[in-house]
């Protein structure tokens, strides 16, 4: 690392009470999901800092109210030198009245070396370390070659994916870093879906009926749809187990690909047999596999299943993948996806983290999921780094150590800097490829 970079760490210590009042100001931004469609004045936030530090602003809405906001800043020889995405999350994970909080979760305190407030570890801290690595780099002077795209997406606490718009909207980079939660471990992630299994009859039946669909001699082909889901749910259970003996990963207990029964439905009301019931599930899948593979697998064992019982026979479960918001369509999408650790980028990041904190950083695979998946599955290769550890996200009293914060901050601009001024050894694609032109209209929709 070069003197300048050298005194620009210098600069994070001596500026840190700035930082944490950047963090503490992003919290007082009230951006719960649920119920989320509450971010436009905090992304407008993030678009004018961008914007004043030399950055041209894509914003759109994704949702009314909760609009994604992308900075690119051109690099001075962007054809030959690495691009880098930047990503994170504005929304946090909801606020329950029943809490007992400190204080006011949205008006962050400092109290034992930590920042407190809604947000500070999942994942506003990583957002403001990364804002002000950018700060500090632009009022350096510090030109980078290769193209930086800063992105703030919205909805990734309720499965809505933000990330995933900008890769629609055609947004690529050579790496990209997640700053999500990962207590600064260099992170893969296994993969999550959710998914509805139905079982539907094709007639009612009063409930006074029951002794004829359940006694010998009844003569009525029928059965209640709730009865018969306790089959599935045993189904499910059986390759939850299968999957436990014979699929495994490293870095992960075995059995952590697990299948949930998250939500029961089912019924009209006590004077008829249940004609209809819906079982909600979440997967969990591992880094080598993806969405699609698991989803199929889990329907053809419960199809095998249902094949060996005469009612579900006639009245074959069907089934419901994902989903673009939990809120909208009550499903979601994670996909998993792999760390390369001979990557050029990684090695580049191990040794920032190695530089600042004087010892070698965990690559490993987070236990959680983040929208690093969606990057991944657009083709880039990607990485979860960010402060903050998951025992503090989602908590009451969620707080982010200050001193991480710090190192985290140091960690990223390094990075960037090193990254950004690294020469490709062979052409690659179109940083920005089919994305919009970017303008210096600030804060229009």
């Amino acid at each position: 690392m070069g003197k300048s970079l050298d005194l620009l760490f210098k600069e994070i210590e001596s500026r840190e009470e700035e930082l944490v009042d950047l963090l503490k100001e992003l919290i007082s931004f009230k951006t719960p999901a649920p119920p989320a469609r509450n971010t436009s004045e905090a992304q407008g936030f993030i678009a004018s800092f961008l914007q004043k530090h030399g950055f041209s602003i894509d914003r759109w809405d994704v949702y009314p109210d909760d609009p994604n906001v992308v900075g690119l800043l051109k690099g001075s020889d962007s054809e030959n030198y690495h691009s880098l995405i930047l990503n994170g999350h504005i929304d946090v994970a909801e606020v329950n009245e029943n809490e007992i909080w400190e204080g006011d979760p949205f008006q962050a305190v400092v109290k034992g070396g930590a920042v407190i407030g809604r947000g500070a570890a999942d994942m506003k801290g990583g957002l403001a370390g990364a804002l002000f690595a950018v700060k500090l780099l632009r009022e350096s002077g510090i030109a980078l070659p290769g193209n930086f795209i800063f992105q703030s997406v919205i909805g990734e606490e309720v499965g809505e994916a933000g990330t995933l718009e900008c890769c629609k909207r055609g947004y690529k980079a050579d790496f990209a870093v997640v700053v999500d939660t990962s207590d600064l471990h260099i992170q893969g992630q296994g993969g999550a879906i959710t998914g509805w299994v139905t079982l539907k009859s094709d007639q009612t039946y009063h409930d006074a009926t029951r002794r004829n669909m359940i006694h010998a001699g009844g003569k009525l082909f029928a059965a209640s749809a709730i009865e018969k889901m306790v089959k599935i749910i045993e189904g499910l259970q059986e390759l939850e187990r299968h999957w436990a003996v014979t699929k495994s990963y490293p870095g992960f207990l075995p059995g952590t690909n697990t299948i949930n029964p998250a939500v029961i439905e089912g019924g009209r009301h006590a004077a008829f047999i249940a004609d209809e019931c819906r079982l909600w599930i979440t997967v969990h899948y591992y880094p080598n596999e993806t969405y699609e593979q698991v989803a199929k697998e889990v329907e053809e064992h419960i199809r095998n299943v249902a094949k060996g019982d005469p009612w579900l026979r006639e009245h074959p479960p069907q089934f419901k993948w994902g989903g673009a918001s939990m809120i909208e369509e009550r499903g979601e999408i994670f996909p998993s996806f792999e760390i390369d650790p001979s990557h050029a980028a990684v090695q580049t990041l191990v040794r920032s983290h190695e530089a600042v904190l004087k010892k070698p950083p965990f690559i490993d695979v987070s236990p959680t999921v983040t929208d690093g998946g969606w990057l991944a599955d657009a083709g880039i290769p990607t990485a979860i780094y960010g402060p903050g550890d998951l025992n503090n996200a989602h908590s009451v009293n969620e707080q982010l150590s200050i001193e991480q914060l710090v190192d985290y901050t140091k960690v990223i601009l390094s990075f960037i800097y090193e990254w950004c001024h690294t020469k490709r050894s062979e052409k690659s694609f179109e940083i920005v490829n089919n994305a919009p032109e970017m303008t210096n209209n600030t804060l229009k929709s």
